[in-house]
């Protein structure tokens, strides 16, 4: 495959930025040496424009979604959309898809969720395949990997797609992953990192962005399966389970925590790195210092 994301990526939520700064964003990640942006969607930006936006404003950097409602868009739209990034950007643009989560489809985008996640992706990646499309081909199609935790999407990554883009995990999951998949699959796996060495801030910190996560059911039954409990979850999170989704400390503890997904198996790690005062937006100092050009 001609599209190389490199073994460590980057993130990030980029609302908090405008058009222009989000290009200047990519720019320096692209200066670092990173070898690929993850970019969310949720209900914000679309995600393709502001990647075909960035894209134009870079020269190599590779941008993938991390993750792309399959429910926002139908299997011909979506695969248009590969095949008119992967024209825009040859070998730069990952295609991750996910079924999302149920009230996010049918609470704000009025859909009906399926209970099936497996085969509706299995069917939304048929549709792709046999979907009609009569635009200018690409040189190089646009790879696609799935949001996958459990154990049915993961083998569904390795079938179907060119791999996995698990979050919200620990190295444990990414050892669990990828003897799941097999040695050639792309697995890669999101880490939260935080350059915070006080045990209660950087806790606090972590509470304030994991929130969200520990509530919804995809996640808390994959950290089941990992030998967590229900009374990991309450209370914004115990210390334990804060401690393995959230890599808080000095850059040692950090290094450590991304060649733990790499020893696990992990292909190529993303690194969401939240900044030290808790507000919206990456460390930009912590990604500097992380730079894979500088290493």
């Amino acid at each position: 495959m001609a599209t190389d994301i490199g073994r460590l990526g980057v993130w990030s939520f980029i609302d908090n930025l405008d058009a222009a700064g989000a290009a200047a964003f990519a720019r320096q990640l692209e200066d670092w040496g990173y070898g690929a942006l993850w970019v969310p969607e949720a209900v914000g930006r679309d995600p393709f424009a502001i990647i075909a936006w960035m894209a134009a404003h870079t020269r190599k950097l590779v941008f993938c979604t991390g993750i792309a409602n399959i429910y926002a868009r139908d299997p011909m739209t979506m695969k248009a959309i590969g095949k008119t990034l992967g024209e825009i950007a040859p070998g730069r643009i990952v295609l991750g898809l996910g079924v999302s989560h149920s009230h996010l489809v049918q609470n704000v985008r009025g859909h009906e969720y399926s209970n099936k996640p497996v085969a509706t992706m299995r069917a939304y990646l048929e549709g792709m395949e046999k979907a009609l499309y009569m635009g200018p081909a690409p040189a190089e199609e646009a790879p696609v990997v799935l949001a996958a935790l459990r154990s049915n999407m993961l083998k569904l990554s390795a079938e179907k797609a060119s791999g996995a883009h698990p979050y919200f995990v620990p190295p444990e999951h990414t050892a669990k992953a990828r003897a799941t998949m097999g040695p050639a699959a792309w697995l890669c796996p999101e880490q939260m990192v935080l350059a915070e060495q006080d045990p209660a801030k950087a806790r606090a910190i972590a509470r304030k962005h994991m929130e969200i996560y520990l509530g919804l059911p995809n996640y808390q039954n994959n950290l089941l399966e990992l030998g967590f409990t229900a009374e990991d979850f309450a209370n914004g999170g115990s210390d334990r389970i804060v401690d393995a989704i959230v890599a808080w400390g000095d850059d040692a503890v950090i290094r450590e925590r991304i060649a733990a997904h790499h020893a696990a198996g992990a292909s190529h790690v993303c690194i969401q790195a939240f900044r030290p005062d808790g507000e919206m937006g990456a460390d930009m100092a912590l990604l500097e210092r992380f730079a894979p050009a500088r290493a």
